[in-house]
């Protein structure tokens, strides 16, 4: 049995049919029945829907499991807090192999979820359980190049000029379901996961603009109003961590280079990582798709 935390998450919706694909039983925890729904029509059999704020909670998760796959929740304040807990309750409870998904360049603790995630890391090197590291560069996500099919600019809460390597999480999630399927082979690893390519803002605009057949431009706009229109409605202190945590990334991102290597990446998976340009013809199919599908449903 695997648990899955964050379960329905950027990495938990693609990870989890992929360890069912391979025969895995799968435990997943959400925080909502909403996600809890998606996963019971994916075929997973065991659904928890709590707070892993609550020990009680955790410690149902790690019941009688053997490995754990812990994805940290995005911008939440009790992230630390509940990274030690599940490493701890894995320890009580015997859990064999505890894989989490970190971040590329943890060291770096003046990003605030950075620092979250190297403390749990040395938690987890400290606890005595046999574990795996995972460490994802900047993710390459929908919801950053979806505007821009729509006709928008694409956009970035820090500077314009500073370079980053990003990841495709269908990579990273294939590499994870590798290590969760075979524990002994990536027992006490750490794996920085970078796709190829350094990218300004710049730079991503022109692959978007190349692949769509029009000038994309770029904007560089500010991470608090970012935020807030993000997350409107959250809870008020949430808010201001969320806040505080996007001006951290903010700054250092306008201040530093984000950069790692892809070669790993490409051991892991046994072939060249999904590049930027194939990542957004990707994601524009799936948009028009999805765009037909929502037509033809309302014409219906």
């Amino acid at each position: 049995m695997i648990l899955v935390t964050s379960a329905n998450g950027n990495q938990g919706k693609r990870l989890v049919p992929k360890l069912l694909a391979a025969g895995h039983s799968v435990r997943a925890c959400v925080q909502s029945e909403a996600s809890a729904g998606h996963l019971r029509t994916l075929g997973v059999r065991e659904v928890m829907v709590g707070d892993l704020a609550d020990p009680a909670v955790v410690a149902r998760a790690v019941k009688d499991v053997n490995s754990i796959y812990h994805i940290g929740p995005t911008l939440h304040p009790a992230e630390r807090a509940m990274g030690f807990a599940m490493v701890d309750a894995a320890r009580v409870a015997g859990v064999k192999h505890f894989v989490f998904s970190s971040v590329l360049h943890a060291i770096a603790t003046d990003l605030i979820q950075h620092e979250i995630k190297r403390d749990i890391e040395e938690r987890l090197l400290s606890s005595g359980l046999e574990f795996t590291i995972l460490q994802p560069s900047n993710y390459m996500l929908s919801h950053r190049v979806w505007p821009v099919f729509q006709g928008g600019s694409f956009k970035l809460p820090w500077s314009l000029d500073k370079r980053q390597s990003m990841v495709d999480l269908e990579d990273v999630t294939d590499v994870a379901a590798l290590v969760l399927s075979d524990p002994q082979r990536h027992a006490a690893a750490t794996y920085e996961l970078v796709g190829p390519g350094r990218f300004t803002a710049y730079d991503i605009g022109h692959v978007l603009s190349t692949e769509l057949g029009r000038d994309v431009s770029v904007e560089e706009i500010d991470s608090e109003a970012f935020v807030r229109a993000r997350f409107q409605g959250s809870d008020p202190n949430t808010l201001e961590y969320q806040v505080r945590l996007i001006r951290s990334i903010a700054k250092h991102y306008s201040r530093h280079d984000f950069l790692g290597n892809p070669n790993v990446l490409s051991w892991l998976l046994g072939r060249t990582p999904t590049s930027f340009a194939d990542f957004v013809r990707q994601e524009n199919a799936t948009f028009w798709k999805e765009r037909h599908r929502l037509t033809m449903a309302s014409d219906g």
